[in-house]
């Protein structure tokens, strides 16, 4: 997730919206328009509506069988085919177990295969469509196919041998890997880290069918009470009258320029007419690569975030968001919002290239910055959801006050720059020039975005501009980098193997 400054840029809804514009410090007068839901009431000047966001297909599917019936299906699984998950593909039984895919009902099938690959949607049975963006699927190879042989269902056990689900009524169906490579990440190129961890080596079939999970997934590192399912966190949001969710997705330590975006699209809602709008503060949880920040810290930082009063406690909610992490752009953030609307959430905000990452070749962003939001207000099965977007300033349309020049070196201007956009300095600030440096229209600063400098930052043990980041926050972070062991040729660690 992307970390600049100005958000709220005009963006297109379905023409069953209505419209109300107001203004945000940060970027010229722009429009955002508010869904009017089935069930609405009247705020003056404003129709909002007044209930969470029914889940796609209508009802979360969830997919973990009665305390009841646990031991009886614990039995019938020692008596099948088994296929062996590895950690990624937990994660994925995680997800479909607690409807973050609704309405999937399990690994999918050929034909749902093929219309996320083609479509980015499914068709339900009465004509409608729904988004999927990302194959949610289950390899198997050549060995595992010929035990199955023609049973209609097999086991799922986990790398300790322990039975975690059973697939129904299953499908086995060739595994087309360079189509789904392409189609999912638009290009085919080596060094993609979900593709080498999940496809390159996978087996040549996917068996797709309905799960039966036997037990809730736990992870017993600590965080599994900041694991919420959908249907916990709707209890969560009803118990706090939430007449709106608001949902921010990160993968990064929170900065004080999220909390400003965060705390700013609060006031927003409340401009709108809304009277208790909740924030899901919704972190990832899933495989990451291996130079992002371990879950484990980003949670630690998270809560220091709260501790410190930069967002509120009474209006935020903290939770793990158990998918994996695809790096696939444009393609994968509709993923991510279509997820969040099974929790409740009818607000998503999106930054900067969304889920991107840098060419694994070539020294480049992989994806468009801007390709992520404007997929996202457009994408089939997600008319319900209201996209918040903020853009990035460039750094070169910066400048400070006089007063500074004796205290910043020009060569790191660049970099102060961007930080200075996320925090609370007033636009007046940025009128100012600073003696000395290279102010004309034909100047190009670096391409320096906050996560990465704050990494580096982090990493060096040196301290952020003020207001930056809360102290307790920073200090988790450089915590982080102090734990960190590294190996002889200096490099980072690798990502556990999945």
């Amino acid at each position: 997730m992307a970390s600049m400054a100005t958000f709220f840029v005009k963006t297109t809804f379905p023409s069953h919206s209505l419209t109300k514009s107001f203004e945000t410090r940060f970027a010229p007068p722009s429009k955002v328009n508010v869904f009017v839901g089935v069930r609405s009431r009247i705020h003056p000047g404003l129709r909002v509506s007044s209930g969470l966001i029914e889940p796609d297909g209508g009802k979360l599917v969830e997919l973990v069988v009665d305390h009841s019936a646990r031991d009886l299906k614990k039995g019938e699984a020692f008596q099948l085919p088994r296929v062996k998950l590895s950690r990624i593909d937990i994660e994925w039984v995680h997800v479909l177990s607690e409807g973050w895919a609704s309405p999937l009902r399990g690994f999918m099938r050929e034909n749902e295969f093929l219309q996320t690959l083609h479509f980015n949607s499914l068709r339900l049975d009465d004509g409608s469509a729904v988004n999927m963006s990302v194959p949610i699927v289950l390899a198997i190879d050549d060995e595992q196919k010929q035990r199955i042989g023609d049973s209609k269902r097999v086991a799922l056990f986990d790398s300790s041998g322990n039975p975690v689900a059973i697939l129904n009524d299953i499908e086995i169906y060739k595994h087309p890997k360079e189509e789904r490579i392409a189609r999912t990440w638009g290009t085919t190129a080596p060094g993609l880290p979900y593709v080498e961890q999940t496809i390159t080596n996978a087996g040549n079939w996917l068996i797709g069918g309905d799960l039966e999970v036997i037990e809730p997934i736990k992870y017993n590192d600590g965080l599994d009470h900041f694991r919420l399912s959908p249907s916990e966190l709707r209890n969560e949001f009803a118990k706090r009258n939430a007449d709106a969710v608001f949902a921010f997705q990160l993968r990064n330590p929170v900065h004080n320029g999220h909390a400003l975006l965060m705390t700013d699209t609060r006031k927003r809602l409340l401009d709108m007419g809304y009277k208790n709008p909740i924030l899901l503060l919704h972190p990832l949880g899933g495989y990451t690569k291996a130079d992002d920040v371990p879950l484990e810290w980003r949670m630690k930082q998270h809560e220091k975030v709260l501790e410190d009063g930069v967002l509120d406690p009474e209006t935020t909610v903290v939770s793990i968001f158990p998918s994996p992490m695809h790096y696939a752009g444009p393609t994968e953030v509709q993923w991510h919002a279509k997820a969040r609307i099974n929790a409740g959430a009818n607000f998503y905000i999106v930054g900067r290239d969304p889920a991107g990452m840098s060419h694994p070749v070539e020294k480049r962003d992989l994806y468009d910055a801007d390709h992520g939001k404007k997929v996202l207000s457009m994408a089939p099965g997600l008319e319900r959801l209201n996209i918040l977007p903020f853009r990035v300033i460039e750094e070169r349309s910066c400048t400070f006050l006089c007063t500074y020049a004796s205290l910043i070196q020009v060569v790191i201007v660049p970099i102060v720059c961007r930080l200075l956009h996320m925090t609370r300095l007033r636009a007046e600030w940025h009128s100012l020039t600073l003696q000395g440096l290279k102010t004309s229209s034909s100047y190009q600063a670096p391409r320096l975005f906050c996560s990465v400098q704050m990494r580096t930052l982090a990493r060096n043990k040196e301290s952020p501009p003020d207001g930056f980041m809360c102290p307790g926050g920073w200090k988790v972070l450089v915590d982080y980098y102090d734990s960190l062991v590294l190996s002889g040729n200096g490099t980072m660690p690798e990502a556990v193997p999945a």
